[in-house]
Formats: C-alpha cells, structure tokens, sequence
C-alpha cells in the first residue's frame, strides 16, 4: 500500500511553537489506559446498564494515589449511535470523576484494535473467555464499518459531536482520534479476518478524515495518533516506517507513538521522534515479559520528559494480566498467582501485583515533580 492522495490536508496542524506552548504548561504526563475491572470491553464500560461509576470512582482514586495523573480511554461508536444522550452523560460524569481525582482525560474516538474477532454489537457483552487476554475486545466502530465508505456520514457526524460538545473542556487533555488504525490482529480462533490491504487503505482514510473533522472544529486540546508499528529486527531511523505510521505522525499536533519493547529499543525511538521537533507521549506501554517494564523504563519517559500511558491499572474482565496468545505456552494454563503479569498493576482489591514497582512509580514521579 502506497501513500496517496487518502490523507487529508494538514494546513491546520499547530505549529511546533504552538505544541511546545501547551506542554510547557503541563506537569510531567503519567498515566495508564483504562478499562474498569467490571468492564469487558470499551462498548462495555460505555453502554448505559453496564457504566459503573462506583467502580470508575474506586479505580481512578486509586490511579491518583499511585501518582498518575492523567488517563486514556477508548470510546464506542455504537454506544453513541444507539444512545447518544445517555453516551454523553456518562463522558460528562466520568470527566467529573477523574478531575476529581487530578486526572486529566486524553479520549480515543476510533479504534481498530478488536482482538476478540467479532465486529461490535450494541448491547451487554458477553463474558470474557477463560485464559484469553483481551478475549471480547472489539473496535470501534468496528473493521467493516471502518471498510464501508457509505457509512462515514455516521463516522464523521459521530466524531464532531463528541469533539464539538468538549472542544473548549480543560478537563480534556488531549484527543486520540484513532487508535491503532489498521491493526487486523484477532486473538480468538475462528474469527473473521478482513482483507488486510483493503482494511489498512480504508483506515488510512479515516484517519486522514477524522483529522479535518477535528481540525473544522478547532478544539483547545492537541489532536494525535499514535505510530505503533515497530519493526523487528532492531531499529535503524526512520523507526516507524508503515505509511500509516508516517502519515500519523505527519499530521499530529503532539508526537504519540506506542511501544511494547526493551529499554534499549525504547530510547532508540524516542532519540529518532525527538528529530521532529515536537512534544512526545508514548500512549500505550508496559508489557513485562516483552521487556517493557516500569523498572527501568518509566525513569527514562521522565529524564526525556515523554508522556507515558502503560496499559493498564486493574486486573479484570479485560484478562490483560494474560499474556497474549502468541507468548503462552499452549500445553498449560496462565497461573495469575504465581507467574508474572503481561499488564496491570493492581488486583481487584487494589493491592499492587508488586509493591517493589508501585514504590519506584512513586519515587520516580516525586522527583520528576520536585
């Protein structure tokens, strides 16, 4: 697949002066992505009869205890197409939750990333599949919408609704307008699997969209999405090649990326994103047995003073504690007990998973803040 004429018009990206403005202001940027453990999905955690704000409350109080202080979270295309109102009454009361709490709120509008292989239906989701990390996860608006041109009234239309209703919200840090556009990974066997190329091209669309939808809009708060595709083999610059990737980054206001890698690998991208001149936040990290671990990592986000987002707080529905598939072994079963978690910091009770981490997360944001 080749860049091309798909990428919208960039004229109304910040300048870099502009960027540099608005992360100046901020404290260093610590934070998880988050699912309550109540929720099995992101159509979950927003649906009308399934949003628990008592579990909300309890999980991000214990966020900001730790030393966080923001949050992402994705958001659902059905929920808003189904419940429009009562969607964005539950975005008001989970904003006043986490500003309560000292969390600043960066929301992610679309998201490709529907491991469990089903596409999303409105409606209570089913239980989560023993031993399956992510096992009901579903994007949003979902593969095939993404692929149905005929549907981007809706897409657009759903976007400048909920950016619009927040442009000028300071509980708002940032938006993420796509999440991992193009991921066709699936985690459930049998599942249905789309046309890679047709879903990577369709996604580049919407991204390069979605940007101009937000862009019309002029909301306070920087636009982003996120370069996530590392390649393997080590990391030479240009560390994120993938015309998805570059365009991304070519259209952000603040450099975001993903990474699930060692340490070494991990200052290799940033030293490579810092030549764009803009502020950088790393929105998804933190992967143990991949050698992304807070241990040795989370003091170099801060020394760089790069946003982090490690996915993940509490161990729950979502089964993110679980490796994925491709890491476990399949002649036995995932012991949460006794073997290390893949994501996740706390359990259900809010005791850590390692008190040795949760002590260096709070050393290392008590220097980072003076």
């Amino acid at each position: 697949m080749a860049d091309g004429p798909a990428i919208a018009d960039a004229s109304g990206r910040w300048p870099a002066a502009r960027a540099w403005a608005w992360y100046e202001r901020l404290p260093w940027l610590m934070g998880c992505n988050f699912l309550p453990s109540s929720a099995v999905n992101f159509l979950a955690m927003w649906y009308g009869p399934g949003f628990d704000a008592a579990t909300i409350a309890r999980e991000l109080g214990w966020a900001a205890a730790a030393g966080f202080n923001t949050v992402r979270t994705n958001l659902a295309f059905a929920v808003w197409e189904h419940d429009r109102d009562g969607l964005m009454a539950r975005l008001e009361r989970f904003l006043h939750i986490a500003a309560g709490h000292g969390l600043a709120t960066m929301f992610c509008l679309f998201d490709d990333c529907g491991f469990g292989g089903q596409e999303p239906v409105y409606g209570p989701q089913a239980a989560p599949v023993p031993g399956l990390h992510n096992s009901r996860a579903v994007a949003s608006p979902g593969r095939a919408v993404v692929m149905d041109m005929r549907r981007r009234g809706a897409l657009e239309a759903y976007a400048s609704d909920i950016i619009a209703h927040f442009a000028d919200d300071d509980r708002i840090l940032a938006w993420d307008l796509y999440n991992e556009p193009g991921n066709r990974h699936v985690f459930e066997a049998g599942s249905e699997r789309l046309d890679d190329e047709a879903l990577e091209a369709s996604a580049l669309t919407l991204m390069g969209e979605a940007f101009a939808w937000a862009r019309r809009l002029q909301p306070l708060q920087p636009l982003t999405v996120a370069a996530w595709r590392l390649p393997a083999g080590g990391v030479p610059p240009p560390v994120y090649r993938h015309p998805i990737d570059r365009a991304a980054l070519a259209l952000s206001d603040v450099i975001s990326f993903h990474g699930y890698c060692r340490r070494e690998v991990m200052a290799a991208v940033i030293a490579d994103l810092m030549r764009l001149g803009r502020p950088l936040l790393c929105t998804e990290w933190m992967a143990r047995p991949l050698g992304s671990r807070i241990d040795d990592q989370l003091a170099l986000f801060a020394e760089k003073r790069v946003g982090a987002w490690q996915w993940g707080l509490v161990k729950g529905l979502s089964q993110t504690h679980i490796p994925w598939p491709a890491l476990m072994e399949a002649s036995r079963d995932y012991d949460a007990n006794g073997d290390e978690w893949f994501h996740d910091l706390l359990r259900e009770d809010g005791e850590p998973w390692s008190r040795r981490e949760m002590q260096i997360i709070a050393t290392i944001v008590r220097q980072a803040r003076g």
